[in-house]
């Protein structure tokens, strides 16, 4: 009789050995570009959030001081319950209300019609913006107004969360200001902001960095991917003469 060839015990397992290594190695190459893939896509959502954000501050902080009417006592005081009370005092300040490192308040009258904050009419003419170290978050205020999450959030709205804002561990402030002849008076304006040689009115270049971690650390490696943006603004209603 002819007689049949088959695959003897150790040949089969030799085959399912060198398989599994076959489907281990595709897994593994697999697993490998999804992971990768995820965390390109939560870095390029925060780089997206982080530059919007930067660019929408720059463009509310550029118009700081607008004041088309060259009217005094137009400036409100920000820390009044809906901006109704006249700033009397410092008004040398203008429409740069408030200047830290880690929040600045402007003031704007954007609709030209002289007034800053009229009810109903007069919107985003006072805006606030203050970096939380504790939660890593930028807030933004409106019109004094309560604050709103603008970059990040708290720890209690975590779905809403794409970065967390690290200025604050990088040792970075978010605002630095500078005058006419590029000298960094930050420390000034803190600490004298009513000085019109190193204050608030001295102010002529803002600084605006945002340092930011993607909120989800990525899979497996767990680390969080950084992003850095800076820009300067010139408010340049700013420059003119103090009134």
């Amino acid at each position: 009789m002819k007689k049949n060839q088959g695959v003897s015990l150790v040949e089969l397992i030799v085959a399912l050995f060198i398989a599994s290594l076959v489907f281990m190695a595709i897994f593994s190459t697999v697993n490998t570009a999804q992971r990768s893939a995820s965390g390109v896509e939560k870095r390029s959502v925060a780089q997206q959030d982080v530059r919007g954000a930067l660019e929408l501050m720059s463009a509310e902080i550029q118009m700081a001081s607008y004041n088309p009417n060259s009217l005094s006592n137009i400036w409100v005081d920000h820390t009044s319950v809906n901006c109704a009370s006249i700033a009397g005092a410092n008004l040398n300040y203008r429409g740069i209300r408030e200047a830290t490192a880690n929040a600045i308040t402007v003031e704007m009258d954007i609709n030209d019609n002289g007034i800053i904050v009229n009810a109903g009419s007069d919107e985003n003419e006072v805006i606030r913006y203050v970096y939380d170290p504790g939660n890593r978050f930028i807030s933004r205020s409106t019109n004094c107004g309560n604050a709103q999450a603008f970059l990040g959030d708290t720890t209690a709205n975590q779905n809403r969360k794409t970065v967390l804002v690290e200025n604050n561990s990088a040792g970075i402030p978010v605002f630095r200001y500078f005058n006419g002849a590029g000298t960094d008076i930050s420390a000034n304006v803190v600490a004298n902001p009513t000085d019109l040689t190193v204050g608030i009115p001295a102010i002529r270049r803002v600084q605006i960095t945002l340092v930011a971690d993607t909120a989800d650390a990525d899979v497996g490696s767990g680390v969080r991917r950084r992003i850095v943006y800076s820009t300067s603004v010139i408010p340049r209603n700013h420059f003119a003469t103090v009134y």
